[in-house]
């Protein structure tokens, strides 16, 4: 048997002796025989180490990055890349990166918005440790649970589920190429949430390595711990693994349907109209979510206008869903014609934007359907928006080449659940706004679509939640405040915490203190541990 350190030694050798490569750095030389020297098996570097000299860097780099803005020549790169393939591997990166003073990254999935999990503004040189090929999904229909690696997405997650039942589901994400990982730490919104709550609502155990190396579960983890990392963000705590996740059940029959209001058919005062009865009157087997934008309604002229698309999931069939929409909302005049009745899989899909027809086996791909630069802010509102301030938002957004704004109610047993019961504590509001502006080509003038955005986000400080004004982790936002990369002040990270996390995050403070004393684990809106007396 090859020993470790031989494996090690014929792994240099062949990087060195590669005519396409460059010497490896001394840092990437200690990481690589740190792992070698602590793991009991041989490591297959060739598969799961990627420097940036390596053919294979960027293809890994750029796999699940989400965001193109991250991915510009001109923003920081790692130093290289590792791709563990089992749980000890994740345990020894974490113990040689403290052990040699490595700025570390963990990507589960790749959506993060502002790139943190892939890319360090404030701290170089550092590492990426890419999950992607921890995936395994364990679904056990009899306990209704599942056990999920951080790796898996959530479309891998949703096939298996309905591979094993079609009465089975799981309320997480609209998108089916999110990294269950990252998703989950910061909350985890879906069309079900009026029904079941969210998906760190719905999470049974975890399995987590810390800053010591140690894999931790719910027992020996804590509850403070354990309640931290349900909606406390990502990369802040330690490295997650597994979730166990608690399956809901759904009917048989799921209905889903898309209608489409213009400015000139009305959408000013039916979007309006939704504020006052989406979250509080409609009942909760109901997900009605709206998302506007600006389209071409003349060709040659180029006169554009707003539309708004009323899009919803109802748990049941078509002819209670028409009931329910007569009493709670008549006047988006609802038909038969405009629903479509399917499994619960199907309707995922549905709202996930797959075309009719498409084989659910596309959702074991676990790859974004698209690329684009954006960026991205949110907001919650307790008070429907008057219909001038909407008029006003309509003006703004036809300013803006590519532009979308999405509404997701609330209500339901959301607003039933304590504001502390996790992190996560944007319970009792009517909705949550996602703006978002877009673009597709690189040499295109980025500081014009981000100044079009902070322009909206002011306009929209009225009608918003106040003191503070909350904002969604999930939907990160440097705008908000970014760490220094040492001592950052408790008062500077409020600037950002407190939007995301209210009073939660005070003790989110004190647990991040207690389980990662020295910040081991951090990024630019990690939550900090108190500054340590001398």
């Amino acid at each position: 048997m090859i020993s470790n350190y031989s494996v090690f030694s014929l792994f240099l050798f062949i990087l060195l002796s590669s005519s396409s490569a460059k010497p490896p750095s001394s840092k990437q030389n200690r990481f690589i025989q740190c792992l070698s020297y602590h793991s009991n098996a041989s490591v297959p570097f060739s598969s799961t180490f990627f420097t940036s000299n390596s053919s294979a860097f960027t293809t890994i780099l750029n796999s699940t990055a989400q965001n193109l803005r991250y991915l510009l020549l001109s923003k920081p790169k790692p130093e290289f890349i590792f791709t563990p393939t089992d749980d000890s591997q994740v345990q020894k990166a974490v113990v040689c990166s403290k052990q040699l003073g490595i700025h570390l990254r963990v990507r589960s999935g790749g959506h993060d918005y502002e790139g943190l999990s892939y890319v360090s503004q404030i701290e170089t040189p550092f590492i990426v440790v890419d999950l992607s090929k921890l995936r395994s999904v364990n679904v056990d229909i009899q306990s209704n649970s599942a056990w999920i690696q951080a790796g898996a997405t959530l479309g891998e997650v949703y096939y298996r589920i309905a591979e094993k039942s079609r009465t089975h589901g799981f309320p997480a994400g609209l998108y089916t190429s999110l990294g269950v990982g990252g998703h989950i730490t910061g909350g985890a919104y879906g069309t079900m949430m009026r029904k079941y709550g969210l998906a760190a609502d719905n999470v049974l155990d975890a399995r987590i390595v810390d800053v010591n190396g140690r894999i931790l579960d719910r027992k020996t983890m804590g509850k403070d711990l354990f309640w931290a990392i349900r909606g406390g963000g990502g990369a802040s705590f330690g490295v997650i693994l597994w979730w166990k996740i608690k399956l809901v059940p759904v009917p048989s029959t799921v209905t889903v349907f898309s209608v489409s209001k213009t400015l000139e058919q009305g959408a000013t005062k039916l979007l309006h109209r939704w504020q006052q009865v989406a979250a509080t009157k409609l009942d909760r087997h109901l997900n009605i979510r709206v998302l506007i934008q600006p389209t071409v309604v003349d060709s040659i002229s180029g006169k554009r206008t707003i539309t708004t698309l009323f899009q919803g999931q109802f748990l049941g069939g078509v002819k209670r869903l028409l009931n329910v929409m007569q009493t709670g909302f008549p006047e988006l005049n609802l038909t038969r014609k405009d629903c479509t009745e399917s499994n619960w899989l199907n309707s995922v899909m549905y709202i996930a934007g797959y075309a009719n027809g498409t084989r659910p086996e596309v959702l074991l791909q676990g790859k974004p359907p698209f690329k684009s630069y954006f960026k991205a802010k949110s907001d919650f509102v307790k008070d429907p928006i008057p219909e001038t301030a909407l008029e006003g938002i309509w003006k703004r957004m036809l300013e803006e080449t590519s532009s979308l704004i999405i509404w997701n109610p609330y209500g339901g047993v959301m607003s039933e659940i304590s504001e502390s019961a996790i992190p996560f504590p944007h319970r009792k509001v009517l909705f949550k706004i996602q703006y978002l502006t877009g673009w597709l080509a690189a040499n295109e003038d980025e500081a014009k679509h981000i100044d079009w955005i902070r322009k909206l986000y002011s306009y929209m400080t009225p009608y918003v939640t106040k003191s503070p004004r909350q904002a969604y982790v999930n939907y990160r936002d440097l705008d908000l405040g970014i760490n220094k990369k040492k001592n950052t002040s408790i008062a500077e990270a409020s600037a950002w915490g407190t939007r995301y996390f209210k009073d939660n995050f005070y003790r989110l403070i004190k647990i991040k203190t207690k389980v990662d004393p020295h910040n081991f684990f951090r990024h630019e809106q990690s939550i900090p541990p108190l500054a340590r007396k001398a």
